[in-house]
């Protein structure tokens, strides 16, 4: 059997039957989150689910391959991550110290040697990046690991689009053979998969930000290896369009809210999924839809692995063109009507 697989099925078994016990110990610990006006659920759930997703990806990864300094340095600055999101769940931690503790994970994978030393040039070879490689490494890890948590809004939808992303990026690493991507990919997947037969609607436990935090960070540390072991210039485009769905909500967030004059940080109605409650969806046709839209760019992603680079250039533009005409007719870049709370 592939090592791959061994990894993807010990990380599903793990989560699955782990995710019980963690809503048990989430109920006595008091992580629950409870609704209010920009939440969809009527009733307080438990959540710190993504513990199970953690302990499920490591174990599957201890159990697949070698430690080495590069693996070790990656689960090192999970742990760390994953510390900052039980806290979170646990407390609810102001934005600057939840900030602070990302940027601390993301320094850990550069202590560690995993960095990105280059950026694409859809128009010619690689740009290394020099000095700059620390910053656009934490600002990379960072950026991706909150573009996750803030999607993270209905049953099933965060685990969902992780998993659709893992597997793309999966693909394309069994396509290039890069070994070390597939496994950690599909401990990801896995263990994520694992978790969404507990989070679908209707959910019994959310992954809260130990988990989406997790999620984020893994996708993101997980590509910057893969970049580092490429000769390939759109190393880093993949993840970026496999993660199209939540990137490009983050980004309409930010642009609606600076044009409302509204804080950028402050969580509002405004998000996708939020949009598609409003047009009469209910949260299982919402989360499905949102499924296809992410699919559909996986197989973007993996179509820019075989095209020339003025093919895959048209390809992107073509993305952030039907992004941003659907985000105008559905209405994610006005203000939300409603009251804004967290």
């Amino acid at each position: 059997m592939q090592t791959y697989i061994v990894a993807f099925t010990v990380a599903l078994a793990v989560a699955y039957f782990l995710t019980p016990r963690i809503i048990e110990l989430a109920v006595k610990a008091g992580a629950m989150d409870a609704p209010d006006a920009r939440k969809v659920h009527t009733k307080p759930i438990p959540r710190m689910g993504g513990l199970a997703i953690y302990v499920g990806f490591v174990l599957a990864v201890l159990a697949s391959m070698h430690v080495n300094h590069e693996i070790l340095g990656l689960l090192l600055g999970g742990t760390v991550i994953l510390i900052v999101g039980i806290i979170d769940d646990l407390k609810q931690l102001p934005a600057k110290t939840k900030l602070f503790g990302q940027i601390v994970a993301a320094a850990v994978l550069v202590l560690f040697d995993i960095r990105i030393d280059w950026i694409t040039n859809p128009f010619g070879d690689m740009i290394y990046v020099d000095f700059l490689s620390i910053p656009l490494t934490i600002l990379w890890i960072v950026g991706l690991t909150n573009t996750v948590n803030l999607i993270d809004g209905l049953d099933g939808l965060a685990a969902g689009v992780s998993i659709i992303a893992s597997v793309t990026i999966l693909l394309i690493a069994l396509q290039q053979d890069f070994w070390i991507v597939a496994i950690l990919t599909a401990a990801l997947a896995g263990s994520a998969l694992g978790f969404l037969q507990h989070n679908f609607n209707p959910a019994k436990i959310f992954m809260g930000d130990t988990g989406s935090m997790f999620l984020g960070y893994m996708l993101a540390a997980i590509s910057v290896i893969g970049a580092v072991k490429s000769a390939a210039t759109i190393a880093l485009i993949v993840p970026i369009v496999a993660l199209g769905l939540p990137i490009m909500d983050t980004a309409f967030a930010i642009i609606r809210r600076y044009m409302s004059g509204k804080p950028i940080f402050k969580p509002d109605r405004g998000h996708l999924h939020h949009r598609l409650l409003e047009m009469g969806f209910s949260q299982k046709q919402a989360v499905l839809l949102m499924y296809v839209i992410s699919g559909c760019l996986g197989l973007s992603a993996i179509a820019l692995t075989e095209v020339n680079k003025g093919l895959g250039v048209l390809i992107i533009l073509a993305i952030v063109c039907v992004a941003f005409f659907g985000a105008r007719k559905i209405g994610v870049l006005k203000a939300a009507k409603q009251a804004e709370s967290h």
